[in-house]
């Protein structure tokens, strides 16, 4: 297995090659085998996809701290990828908590993580524009400490405040602020997404898998894309799977679905074999 320093050195990396890469998101241990034994070469874990899993809503407020390491634990186990961590609002308004959240994730194995400014107040849903920047520059002081890629979030998009302007200036002192790699997720098409490009000089993120938008790597590398997360879309593609499984059985009872599941000699191959 490489050690946490290698696994951070070959993620970096991965930020400075030329091209873009695709980060997938596994929501527990299983789904990180599987992704890793598909040949990426990193790994983000979802908040969502994780909630899902467990019966919950993906929130700061559904989910606590300890629950998202614990499941980031089991996926750095299970991998001998780098793995970098959805940690929501870094759980908690004040920097310091969001600077505490980054060692804690160090800890587990994480060589990376992302901070959002989205407040989880529907009434007032986005971190005042300075108060944003702080916590950034909390949560980046200590990622140097612990050789961390910060990715920081500008969430105006996925809050009803389709502001481009202040996405970028958010984006932009982020960057001032010491972020590695930068993200606004839900822009709205390909020139918003170049302009946000070419606004910054940090990596960008994109999510793919949002409904409606159908670019592919290529489209996304050309607009100057970095980094490709797909969030929390594979987690729902296998709920959607077991939905349609199950209206099949329970409406018409039959039982097709199984010609297009994975095989059981192909899921555990997957799997490790631990002895007792």
């Amino acid at each position: 297995m490489r050690s946490r320093r290698d696994k951070y050195d070959v993620f970096r990396e991965l930020h400075s090659q030329p091209g873009a890469f695709v980060i997938p998101n596994p929501w527990d241990a299983g789904s990180a085998r599987i992704l890793t034994a598909l040949g990426f070469e990193a790994l983000a874990t979802t908040s969502a996809g994780y909630a899902f899993s467990v019966g919950r809503r993906d929130s700061a407020a559904a989910l606590s701290r300890d629950e998202v390491l614990q499941n980031a634990r089991s996926i750095v186990e299970a991998t001998d990828l780098p793995v970098s961590a959805d940690l929501e609002d870094g759980f908690g308004a004040d920097p310091a908590v969001c600077a505490e959240t980054i060692a804690l994730a160090s800890e587990v194995g994480l060589v990376g993580g992302s901070i959002e400014d989205a407040t989880g107040d529907p009434k007032d849903p986005i971190f005042d524009f300075t108060l944003a920047v702080e916590r950034v520059a909390a949560a980046a002081e200590e990622a140097r400490r612990h050789s961390f890629v910060l990715t920081a979030r500008a969430e105006n998009f996925l809050h009803g405040r389709p502001d481009l302007d202040d996405t970028i200036r958010r984006l932009k002192a982020f960057e001032d602020a010491g972020a590695d790699v930068l993200y606004a997720p839900g822009l709205p098409g390909l020139d918003a997404i170049r302009t946000v490009c070419s606004a910054v000089n940090r990596p960008v993120n994109v999510v793919m898998g949002l409904v409606g938008q159908l670019y592919t790597v290529g489209d996304l590398e050309e607009a100057g894309v970095k980094r490709i997360s797909v969030g929390g879309s594979f987690a729902r593609a296998a709920l959607g799977a077991l939905v349609r499984a199950a209206r099949e059985v329970k409406d018409h009872g039959t039982f097709t679905y199984a010609q297009s599941a994975m095989s059981a000699q192909e899921a555990t191959s997957y799997m490790l074999d631990l002895k007792r």
